[in-house]
């Protein structure tokens, strides 16, 4: 790593705290550790750190709430959710909140660190300035990629970050079909994949909610069963 990296973990559980922090820092990234929800709001906006690992049953605040306090604050830094808990509710409520991944416990090290760098690696390839400042993906829906802001017929629709890289990554190639597994190496950065290639159906999902006028007829994000999604060339 040319500059280290800061991971704040918040986790009320001190040997999980103790085992992540020993990785990570193997690997050559700095820690800071809380160990309730208040404590680890308070660590974000005050260190302004390049990922936080966000448990989700803490004292005091919920990484939930955590998570929206630090979205309703401006912060995009890169949020992965630990869970214990394997409801899809669970995963749908993080990922719509702003939350970038989950993980659900138990985990193995290899993993969380995949993730960690995955996510670390996308927001750096996010902050150079592009040189085109705004993209007609047709059909009434411009994204704008100064400001990673999506408009429909003029009005701004609020995206979570990751929606907003699925949007624009699929709008850039229209009619070209890309697998669950394709779209988590492109769009999440993963170098494996596993069981959680089902995120990429809860992010559409989501996205279709957002941006069509009816969802379970969709006329942007298209299906092509048994291979993946594509953007509909019609409204490029």
């Amino acid at each position: 790593m040319d500059q280290k990296k800061t991971v704040l973990i918040v986790e009320d559980e001190k040997n999980i705290v103790d085992i992540i922090r020993f990785n990570l820092q193997r690997e050559g990234y700095n820690t800071l550790e809380a160990y309730d929800g208040e404590a680890g709001l308070a660590a974000a906006e005050q260190n302004n750190p390049d990922l936080v690992l966000l448990d989700v049953m803490m004292p005091k605040m919920s990484g939930f709430e955590v998570c929206k306090a630090l979205r309703k604050n401006g912060s995009n830094v890169p949020v992965i959710i630990l869970t214990a808990r394997e409801e899809e509710e669970d995963k749908i409520l993080g990922l719509e909140i702003g939350a970038d991944d989950y993980i659900t416990k138990p985990f193995s090290m290899r993993e969380l660190l995949a993730r960690v760098k995955a996510n670390i690696r996308r927001t750096a390839m996010l902050s150079p300035v592009q040189e085109e400042s705004a993209m007609s993906a047709g059909g009434g829906i411009t994204i704008n990629t100064d400001s990673y802001q999506v408009y429909k017929n003029n009005t701004p629709i609020d995206l979570t970050q990751r929606e907003y890289e699925l949007l624009t990554f699929l709008a850039s190639h229209p009619d070209k079909v890309f697998s669950r597994v394709d779209l988590m190496e492109q769009v999440w950065n993963y170098d494996y994949v596993g069981d959680d290639a089902r995120t990429v159906d809860v992010t559409v999902r989501r996205l279709r909610e957002k941006i069509e006028d009816d969802p379970a007829s969709p006329t942007y994000i298209l299906t092509r069963r048994g291979v993946g999604y594509y953007f509909s060339a019609q409204n490029a």
